[in-house]
Parts: structure tokens; sequence; C-alpha cells
């Protein structure tokens, strides 16, 4: 007969995939692997007393299997406070696939995926994100319906996501210089991919004044030449004297270099985790008297998007649903100077007052 033993705590203790879901307080790790279609993907359930955790799918060539785990977990935490601070009936999940967004696709990786997405039982809601598209994302339907962001729904919610930072972006601009109006404001956009490139697009009819870098000289070249932007480089773009800095791809990227290059009075972009550490450099930014816009909340156009994709909402409402970060932020900025405390410990504290209310009167998924 089958014996069943303690666990030893010792054992656990020196396993850190359970010390790093311990850490941020995750659900579910589901690790996914398929050999015949090289399919290599983390998915991440943080939390979900708000409803099911939805969050997008990234594609990205990580440098090792440490790294992704560590930015899925990340990730999906940051959909938890996300989707709370904004409101929406969903907790937080995310999910990464290890590999070449530009070259190992394939229909059988994503609807093995999509199986693997399927046998969570609607717990996780996937969608696109860095490095996926809609087409993709028709691959993994194929063997799931627990997907958004699908063409001939709300599709990609880029757009949503950049609206929503631009409308973040002018409330904080009305917070340090007494006016929203952007024009001739010296804005630098770290990343211009799908919702980098409709934030620009918000600019340039604003008339700022536009600096734009990013790893593919394809997509460089096009929006400089679209948009009338300039172009430096993957470093030097710490180093312009700017009045804000836009981060809109890979996360960390205010750490303990780039804080003391930076020149900005506003952080305020569509990347995910841009504090390399919440703590101290959430702290930092404070100190230098700039203002850091929370990520999670800013670029939650995306996530409200799909939202109305799930409970069959109009576009018109998402996009209404997307203008009430301007307030948000208004709030959350407004509430930091008034008590010399850092924005994102404001906006943390607002989605957890949120998550616990929600636990008192449901139980988790």
């Amino acid at each position: 007969m089958f014996e069943v033993k303690e666990i030893d705590e010792s054992i656990l203790a020196q396993n850190p995939v359970i010390e790093r879901m311990s850490k941020y307080n995750h659900e579910q790790l589901l690790f996914c692997n398929d050999n015949d279609t090289g399919l290599k993907a983390i998915i991440a359930v943080h939390n979900t007393t708000c409803g099911p955790a939805l969050g997008g799918t990234r594609m990205w060539n990580y440098n090792n299997q440490n790294e992704a785990l560590q930015d899925v977990l990340r990730l999906s935490r940051g959909m938890t406070y996300k989707n709370a601070i904004s409101g929406l009936n969903l907790g937080g999940g995310k999910a990464v696939i290890i590999g070449d967004a530009r070259s190992q696709k394939s229909e059988a990786l994503f609807r093995r995926f999509g199986k693997f997405v399927d046998s969570l039982g609607g717990k996780y809601i996937t969608a696109e994100d860095v490095g996926i598209n809609p087409k993709d994302m028709t691959y993994v339907n194929m063997e799931t319906n627990h997907v958004v962001g699908l063409p001939g729904k709300s599709g990609d919610p880029s757009p949503v996501t950049a609206y929503g930072v631009y409308q973040g972006m002018k409330a904080a601009a009305k917070i340090q210089f007494g006016s929203d109006s952007l024009s001739g404001k010296k804005v630098a956009v770290q990343g211009v991919g799908h919702v980098g490139e409709y934030l620009v697009s918000h600019l340039k009819d604003e008339g700022a004044e536009i600096y734009i870098s990013d790893i593919h000289e394809q997509t460089l070249k096009h929006v400089a030449e679209t948009y009338g932007a300039t172009v430096v480089g993957l470093d030097d773009i710490y180093d312009i004297d700017m009045d804000i800095y836009a981060p809109c791809a890979l996360g960390a990227t205010v750490n303990d270099d780039t804080l003391n290059k930076l020149k900005c009075s506003i952080i305020a972009g569509a990347a995910n985790n841009q504090l390399a550490n919440e703590d101290i450099h959430g702290v930092a930014v404070l100190e230098r008297g700039m203002i850091y816009v929370p990520d999670f909340m800013i670029n939650a156009g995306g996530v409200i998007n799909c939202y109305a994709e799930v409970k069959g909402l109009s576009s018109e409402w998402a996009h209404d649903k997307a203008s009430e970060i301007y307030n948000t932020t208004l709030n959350i900025l407004n509430r930091s100077r008034e008590n010399n405390i850092p924005t994102y410990q404001i906006a943390n504290q607002m989605a957890e007052e949120r998550i616990e209310a929600i636990g008192k009167v449901k139980l988790p998924f």
C-alpha cells in the first residue's frame, strides 16, 4: 500500500520555486513542456479572489529558466493588482513562453499551449502580450475557450493600453507642471512596438518632442519616419535631457544605474515592473522629486479591453473605462505628495483594500 509521509519542511525550504511562490503568495504554477512542438512555458496564477486570473502570454528568448520564472511571478502578481485597482472582477495571472517570437512560432506550439491553458478549467484566461499577436491567439483558441483578444472581437488591446498610458501621463504632467498639456514636452519612449507606437501617435498629435529607442531597427525606422520622432541608442536614452521617460519595453529599467542618469521629472510608461526593486527605487524616485506613475495602474487599458470582451461589453465602454486612469493617477499622486509616501505604496494599498473587501463576500475562484 502506498504510504503517505509527512512533508519534510527543510526540503521545501530548499526548493527555490516554492520559496518564490511563497514570497509573492502565488496560488499555482504550471510548468508546460512538449518536445514535439518545442513548447516550454510557465503559467502563473497569483490570486483569484476577485475572479478568474486574466493576464497575457509573453513570448521571449529568456537567458535562462530562472529568469523566465522570475518574470512570470512578478508579472502575474502585477496583474492581480492591476485588475483590482481598475475595479475589474478578475484575479491575476500570466504566462511566458520561452523562445524567439520571430523564428520559433508555429500553429502546433500555440495549440499545445492552448491545451495547457484549458487544463486549468477557466482558472486562467490568457491573451496576447509581448511577442504575441491576435493570430497566435486564434491557434490557442482552437484548444480552449479561455482566451481573449481574438480577431473580430476586442482584438489587439494595444490601442487601449496606450490610451490609458497617455491619460496617466497627462495627469502626472498636471501635478508636476501645473498643466496636463504635453505640447512641447520632451518625451523619451523606450520600446516602440504595438503599445509604444500608439503612444507616440498620441504624443505627436499633442505636439510633444519625441525620442525613441528599440532593439528592432525596422521598427525604429518606421516609427521615426511616420511620426517625426528622433532615434537614440538603447543606452543613450537614459542620458537625454527630457521631461518624461516612458518605458514601454521590458521591466526593471528604473534601477541604480539609470537613476543616476535620468534627468526626467516624470516616469510614466506601459512596461510592467519598471522599478527593479520597489522598496529601493520607489523611494529613490520620490527623494529625487520625480513622479513615478505606478505601472500596473497606468497600463491597465489592455486588461480593461480584455475584460470588455469577457463580459460582452462595447469598445466604447473599454475606452471610457481607460479614461478613468487619469483621475486614478491624480488620486495616487496627490495622496503621495500629501503623505510623502512613494506612489507604488499608495497604489498597492488601494489594490489590496479592494482584494480584501471582495474576499469578504466571495470565495476564491
